[in-house]
């Protein structure tokens, strides 16, 4: 598993629901927004919004908030003025940054967040300078807890269409998939592992090896700085990272 995808996990993991439950719903909100604005308001036809609406659930959006998003998508509300825009840069030691935003101010947020990469010694870049970098795919993190079996997992991943399974984190596997067969191989996989996630991502190409503490701790401050902020729907970056050195500076 990747630098990146343990630094996401980390956060998961040590979030405090209560103090951030404004700030998560107002991010499910806009997610769901524009994807209904670009694919339309129906779950079953619109893959990005169906797993939009899956997050928000998992994060325990109220239904009544979920559809008002919806609504204002589609062109029921005031979701008209709410825009994706993807900014790129790279971090200290050469981490390549992508961040998806959510805004009504585009701004604003091209504002903080490149103060964010000033910062935290990185720079924001054009559009287009590390997207090249990354390739969108489909990851089901399954629970290793329990009655877990690597080989059943590999068996019955490949068997439902999955392209590759990565277990080489201590507490997760992640499956991985084309982005459409997302769905498809998270109901094969529901009834005999435990499902943690389901989405589709951007996974690096290539990854670079942080070592240095001191660029580490830089490094992930400005993602944090950058995942807090409340336009930011997604973060993703090419590093690796000692495991032990990651846990130290995951805030």
């Amino acid at each position: 598993m990747s630098g990146h995808s343990k630094w996401a996990t980390i956060k998961r993991q040590k979030a405090v629901v209560d103090a951030k439950r404004g700030v998560m719903y107002a991010k499910m909100s806009r997610e769901i927004i524009v994807a209904a604005k670009l694919g339309g308001g129906d779950p079953a036809a619109n893959l990005r919004l169906r797993k939009a609406i899956e997050r928000a659930k998992a994060e325990g959006v109220p239904n009544d908030n979920i559809a008002r998003a919806v609504e204002k998508g589609t062109g029921g509300g005031d979701g008209s003025n709410v825009e994706e825009l993807t900014y790129e840069g790279y971090g200290p030691g050469g981490v390549a940054i992508m961040v998806r935003c959510a805004t009504d101010n585009r701004n604003r947020t091209a504002g903080d967040i490149r103060s964010y990469f000033s910062k935290y010694g990185g720079n924001m870049g054009e559009t287009g300078c590390v997207g090249w970098m990354f390739k969108e795919r489909g990851e089901v993190l399954i629970d290793k807890e329990g009655k877990f079996s690597e080989d059943d997992l590999i068996s019955k991943a490949l068997d439902a269409g999955a392209e590759d399974v990565d277990a080489s984190d201590e507490s997760s596997a992640v499956v991985i998939c084309e982005p459409n067969r997302v769905d498809d191989v998270k109901s094969a996989l529901a009834d005999n592992f435990k499902i943690l996630s389901c989405d589709v991502t951007m996974n690096p190409i290539n990854t670079v090896d942080v070592a240095d503490a001191e660029i580490a701790k830089q490094l992930l401050k400005l993602l944090d700085s950058i995942d807090n902020h409340d336009d930011v729907q997604h973060v993703y970056a090419n590093f690796d990272m000692d495991a032990d050195l990651l846990s130290a500076n995951v805030s």
